[in-house]
C-alpha cells in the first residue's frame, strides 16, 4: 500500500481535474444502475399484455413525504402506455452515459499522464544529479529500462486503468443499489460468493508484482545488450563475435519470455475464477426465482432486472480483479524507480553551499586520498599534497594506474574525496555549490562525445542563445572552421550518434571548440591528443594552444615531448606524488620521470614499425 500510495501522491497536482471525474463517473454508474431499472417496465408493461393484476412501477420514497414514488405518476395517458416514455429514459440514460464516461476519462487520463510525465521527469533527474559513482555501479540498460519500461507500466495503470477503476467502482455501487432495491435478503446471498473471488485475486496479484519485478529485470537484461552491442558493434564485427552476441541476446529474450507467460498465467486465473462462481449464483437464483414468482412475490420483470443487476455487477468486479493485477504490475515497476529515487546523491550541494563567483589564486590538494566503492583492497590517491596557482600549467605523468585521471576528476567533483581536503581559493569544494563549481571548469578528454545533434549545437552544448558568430569564433580558434564548411551544411550538419560521421581529429576540435565557448579559467586535458595521427595530433596541438592561453591547466599526458613547457610536472605512481618539477630538474634527477622519457623514445627490441 505504501508503494501505491506514493505513486497516487504524484496526482495531487491534479486533485480539481480527478474531483470532476469522480463526480462524473459517480453519474456514469447511476445510469449503469437505471438501465438495470428500466428492464422491469420492459418485461411487467411493454412485453407483457396489459391486466389489472399490475402493479405500479416504484421507483423511490420521497424523502420529505415519506411516500413511495411510482413511475406511473410521471406518465402520461394510459397506465399501461409506457414504451414511449421508457424509450426516450433508455435514450436518455445511453446519451448522458457516453457523454460523463468521455469527459471523466479524459480528465482522470490527464491527471494520469501528467502525474506519471511528472515521475519519469523526477527519476531522470534525479539519475543526471547522480555521481560518478552510481554510474559504476548501475548499468545503462539497466538504467534505460527504468526510465522506459518500467515508468510506462506505471503510466499504463495510473492513467487508463485508474479511470477505468473509478468507472467500475461507481458501476459497482449503482448496480448492488439496484440489487438491494428489489430483494436486499437474496442480494446478501448472491454476494456471499465474492470472498471466494477476492481472496485469491489479493493472493494472485502479490505473485504477479513478484513476476512483474523479475520481468522487468529480464527487459533491463535485455536493454543492456542491446546497448552494448550496437555502441559496441565494430569490436562485434572485428572479433567476429555476431553469433556470440546473438545467443546472450536469446538467452535474455527466452528469460524475459517465461516472465511474460508467467505473468499471463497468473493474471488469468481470475477470470474463470468469477465466471464459475458467478454460474452458481445464477443456478441457484433461477431456482429461487421459481418460487418467488409463483408465489407472486416478485414479477418477472423485477425478477430479470434483479438477474441483470447481478450478471452487470460480475462484469465490473471481474474487471476490477484485472485492474487489481495490472496495479499489482505497476507497483512491482515502481519498486524499481523508487529506489534509484531513494538512492542518496554522494555528491551534491549543501543547503549552505556558496556559489562560486571566479577564480584567482590556487587549487589545493591537502592530504588527498580517494578509494572506489567498488574496490575494497585498492585505494586509488594517497595522502596527496599538490598545489595549482592561478595560470599555471600542470602536467600529470606516469604509468597506467598511477591515479592520474582520478585526481584531475576530484576538481570537478565527479567523486568527492575520501580522505583529505580539495580546496579553490581556499574553499573546500564541498562547500561549494555543484553547478557554479563545474561552470568555471571546462573539460576536453581522450573519450570525446558529442551528441546526435548539428555541429553548432555541440559546440553550444549547455548554453542557451549563443549566437551563431560566438560559434563560428570558437570553431575558428579550435581550428575546426575548415572542416566545418565543407560538411554539406555547414554548421548546421547533423554529426550522428557520438559523431561517428567525424575523423577523431574533428571530434576532438570540436569538443576543443565547445571548451572555448565555455571560456571557463580551470582547463583540465585529460589525454587529449591520445589515438590520434600524427597531423591531426598537429591540428589538435595548435588548437589546445589557443584554448589553454591565460587558462589555470591541469593535463594528462602520456607524451612526455607535449608536456615539456609545463610550469610544473608532477609524478604520480601507485597513487602517490614521487615526484615534482620543471623538466630539466626532474631530468636531471634521474627518478622515475626521466625512465617514463627514455623509455618513450626507446624502440622494444624486436619490434619494427
Amino acid at each position: 500500500m505504501s508503494d501505491l500510495k506514493r505513486l497516487l501522491h504524484y496526482s495531487r497536482r491534479y486533485i480539481p481535474e480527478l474531483t470532476a471525474s469522480v463526480v462524473l463517473m459517480a453519474l456514469v454508474g447511476a445510469a449503469h444502475a437505471s438501465m438495470a431499472l428500466l428492464i422491469q417496465p420492459v418485461i411487467d408493461r411493454v412485453l407483457s399484455p396489459p391486466s389489472a393484476a399490475f402493479k405500479p412501477v416504484f421507483l423511490f420514497t420521497n424523502f420529505f413525504t415519506r411516500k413511495p414514488v411510482y413511475l406511473d405518476s410521471f406518465l402520461p395517458g394510459s397506465l399501461h402506455d409506457v414504451w414511449a416514455p421508457v424509450a426516450v429514459a433508455i435514450l436518455a440514460v445511453f446519451l448522458a452515459k457516453g457523454i460523463f464516461d468521455y469527459i471523466a476519462n479524459y480528465l482522470v487520463s490527464y491527471a494520469g499522464f501528467s502525474a506519471v510525465t511528472d515521475l519519469r521527469n523526477e527519476a531522470f533527474e534525479k539519475i543526471l544529479r547522480q555521481s560518478a559513482r552510481f554510474y559504476e555501479t548501475h548499468s545503462t540498460g539497466h538504467l534505460m529500462s527504468s526510465i522506459l519500461n518500467d515508468i510506462d507500466k506505471i503510466q499504463t495503470a495510473i492513467s487508463s486503468m485508474l479511470a477505468d477503476s473509478m468507472r467500475q467502482v461507481f458501476v459497482v455501487i449503482g448496480l448492488l443499489f439496484v440489487l438491494m432495491h428489489w430483494d436486499w435478503r437474496l442480494a446478501l446471498v448472491s454476494l456471499t460468493v465474492l470472498p471466494f473471488v477476492l481472496i485469491p485475486t489479493a493472493r494472485i496479484g502479490k505473485r504477479i508484482r513478484r513476476t512483474s519485478r523479475n520481468t522487468q529485470d529480464a527487459m533491463g537484461e535485455v536493454n543492456q545488450i542491446l546497448q552494448e552491442t550496437i555502441t559496441g558493434q565494430e569490436v562485434v564485427k572485428a572479433f567476429s563475435a555476431e553469433s556470440y552476441e546473438a545467443e546472450r541476446f536469446r538467452v535474455a529474450s527466452r528469460k524475459l519470455l517465461k516472465g511474460n507467460l508467467r505473468y499471463v498465467l497468473q493474471q488469468a486465473l481470475a477470470s474463470p475464477l468469477i465466471e464459475f462462481f458467478a454460474a452458481l449464483t445464477i443456478v441457484g437464483l433461477l431456482t429461487y426465482a421459481r418460487t418467488q414468482v409463483k408465489g407472486g412475490t416478485l414479477t418477472a420483470g423485477q425478477f430479470t432486472s434483479f438477474v441483470i443487476a447481478l450478471l452487470m455487477l460480475y462484469e465490473p468486479v471481474k474487471r476490477l480483479t484485472n485492474i487489481h493485477n495490472i496495479f499489482e504490475q505497476a507497483i512491482g515497476a515502481a519498486q524499481k524507480v523508487f529506489e534509484y529515487l531513494d538512492e542518496p546523491e554522494d555528491v551534491a550541494s549543501l543547503p549552505a553551499a556558496r556559489t562560486m563567483s571566479g577564480f584567482r589564486d590556487r587549487i589545493a590538494f591537502e592530504g588527498v586520498s580517494f578509494r572506489y566503492p567498488a574496490a575494497t583492497d585498492k585505494v586509488a590517491l594517497r595522502g596527496v599534497d599538490l598545489e595549482v596557482k592561478c595560470g599555471q600549467v600542470v602536467a600529470l605523468v606516469g604509468p597506467s594506474g598511477a591515479g592520474k585521471s582520478t585526481l584531475v576528476r576530484l576538481v570537478p567533483r565527479f567523486h568527492d574525496v575520501t580522505g583529505g581536503v580539495l580546496r579553490i581559493d581556499g574553499a573546500d569544494v564541498r562547500n561549494l555549490s555543484v553547478e557554479s563549481l563545474r561552470a568555471h571548469i571546462g573539460l576536453v578528454s581522450q573519450d570525446t562525445f558529442l551528441f546526435n545533434d548539428t555541429v553548432a549545437n555541440n559546440i553550444a552544448y549547455g548554453r542557451k542563445g549563443v549566437r551563431k558568430e560566438a560559434i563560428e569564433a570558437a570553431a575558428k580558434a579550435a581550428l575546426a572552421d575548415g572542416f566545418i564548411e565543407s560538411l554539406p551544411l555547414g554548421y548546421d550538419t547533423p554529426i550522428g550518434e557520438r559523431g561517428l560521421t567525424l575523423s577523431g581529429g574533428q571530434r576532438q576540435r570540436l569538443a576543443i571548440a565547445r571548451a572555448l565557448l565555455k571560456d571557463a579559467p580551470i582547463l583540465i586535458l585529460d589525454e587529449a591528443t591520445s589515438h590520434l595521427d600524427t597531423e591531426s595530433e598537429m591540428l589538435v596541438q595548435k588548437a589546445l594552444a589557443n584554448l589553454m592561453a591565460a587558462r589555470t591547466v591541469i593535463v594528462i599526458a602520456h607524451r612526455i615531448s607535449t608536456i615539456r613547457r609545463a610550469d610544473k610536472i608532477v609524478v604520480l605512481e601507485q597513487g602517490r606524488i614521487v615526484e615534482q618539477g620543471r623538466h630539466e630538474e626532474l631530468m636531471e634527477r634521474n627518478g622515475m620521470y626521466q625512465r617514463l622519457h627514455e623509455l618513450q623514445f626507446l624502440e622494444p627490441a624486436g619490434v619494427n614499425l
